[in-house]
């Protein structure tokens, strides 16, 4: 087998993109990063989950030899609020084609003590070198054409539950998941949408770990409002996409006790299953 790829090889570089740079971790010591958590990628007063994660992932893409994401778990502990953050790493073990490390995110609180909001756990490998075969029953996600779908720009006023993060992202609503957004939710728990970042970046393994959380929650095609925490996420990615626009498909299909599930495929532009994921997310029901 051969050996890892060096880092420096593969690593993704900062680019002029504005997830690039609201991503970005300064590193401090060795598996210590500093990261000043932007507010553009809020919801309503939350920061996105997804967005927390991709930091994270660079984090941990700096500490580990490997430079790609293949599984990452989080548990979210407490909520995150836009500004300064410590990430500190932990390399759990290391072999050529895979690597596995820890990594948790803490801010201070009002009264100046730590608290940590993050911890996830992921391997990293190198998605270049694994072989061209594939054995699927996925399908691709059947959305109409860009023009014929909808984002935030489209309606008479900013949809509920979208905030600065809309202005960061190019989303277009399948129009068969918008009936939240016309008062008449389907009762269907699905989400459908056209998937990139506004400024035109195409997308990446670690842009990867934001979209499968950048949609609005299949909770309000339930007919449920307000925000919607995720307590748990696990994203497997399972190949570089190709440039363009990705389909993200989400789905719920058991909403019990306050918590449901969320099962998103993300597919790229040649219908490629690129990244998959799961979470568990806490609803509000009165």
């Amino acid at each position: 087998m051969p050996e890892a790829a060096s880092p420096a090889a593969t690593r993704a570089t900062i680019g002029d993109s504005e997830f690039d740079r609201d991503t970005a971790v300064t590193r401090r010591a060795p598996g210590v990063y500093d990261i000043d958590l932007s507010a553009g990628w809020t919801i309503v007063n939350a920061v996105n989950g997804g967005y927390l994660l991709a930091v994270l992932g660079r984090a941990l893409g700096e500490a580990l030899p490997h430079a790609d994401p293949f599984t990452v778990t989080a548990h979210y502990l407490t909520a995150s609020r836009p500004g300064p953050a410590v990430v500190r790493t932990e390399t759990v073990r290391t072999g050529r084609t895979l690597s596995t490390g820890q990594a948790s995110l803490f801010q201070y609180d009002d009264e100046g003590d730590e608290v940590e909001r993050i911890r996830v756990l992921a391997s990293y490998g190198d998605l270049g070198t694994l072989p061209d075969d594939v054995r699927t029953s996925a399908k691709p996600p059947a959305i109409p054409p860009m023009d014929q779908c909808f984002g935030p720009e489209d309606g008479p006023a900013p949809l509920d539950g979208s905030s600065a993060i809309a202005d960061r992202l190019g989303l277009k609503l399948d129009p068969a998941t918008l009936g939240w957004a016309l008062g008449q939710p389907s009762g269907r728990g699905e989400m459908r949408a056209w998937f990139g970042l506004a400024d035109g970046r195409d997308a990446d393994p670690l842009s990867l770990l934001l979209a499968v959380d950048a949609l609005p929650p299949t909770a309000f095609e339930l007919g449920l409002k307000g925000w919607v925490p995720t307590v748990e996420l696990t994203v497997h990615v399972r190949c570089r996409p190709a440039p363009g626009p990705l389909r993200v498909s989400i789905t719920t299909r058991n909403l019990a006790g306050g918590f449901l599930e969320e099962d998103a495929e993300v597919w790229d532009s040649a219908d490629r299953l690129v990244a998959q994921s799961r979470q568990l997310a806490r609803v509000r029901l009165a």
